[in-house]
């Protein structure tokens, strides 16, 4: 009986988390559908801003499958359509031509230091009420 409450009170947590992620996802979504944005496209420009924070730096599309919990095609379609949105750029790596390098544009990146507060505030929302 004591495995079977142990293994009910896993399953409850692990469903408390995935509920927090889908509502909070849901909130950033709303926050920044406004600015042309959704929290995929966010997570997108925030890593790039982390792994590349000068202009012109450069960050391996590889180095974002598995941080974006998108399939490697679904990631490939938005790194797209920010790009016809011209909020990011695209080149071929020199020293392996399989491999894609992305960049923000100025652009992007201005878009990105706009909506980061309210990425952020959503954040704070969010978690302070899972925490209390």
């Amino acid at each position: 009986m004591a495995v079977k409450t142990a293994d009910v009170r896993l399953e409850e947590r692990w469903r408390d988390i995935l509920t927090v992620h889908a509502r909070t996802m849901c909130e950033i979504d709303r926050a920044l559908h406004p600015h042309g944005l959704g929290a995929s496209d966010f997570e997108v420009l925030d890593i790039l801003a982390s792994e590349s924070p000068g202009e012109g730096d450069q960050c391996r599309v590889q180095n974002l499958v598995g941080r974006v919990h998108l399939s490697q095609s679904a990631l490939s379609r938005l790194i797209g359509r920010l790009e016809r949105e011209g909020l990011v750029e695209r080149s071929v790596c020199a020293e392996d031509r399989r491999g894609v390098w992305v960049a923000l544009t100025r652009k992007g990146r201005e878009l990105y230091a706009e909506v980061l507060p309210l990425q952020r505030q959503v954040l704070e929302r969010m978690l302070a009420e899972r925490a209390g």
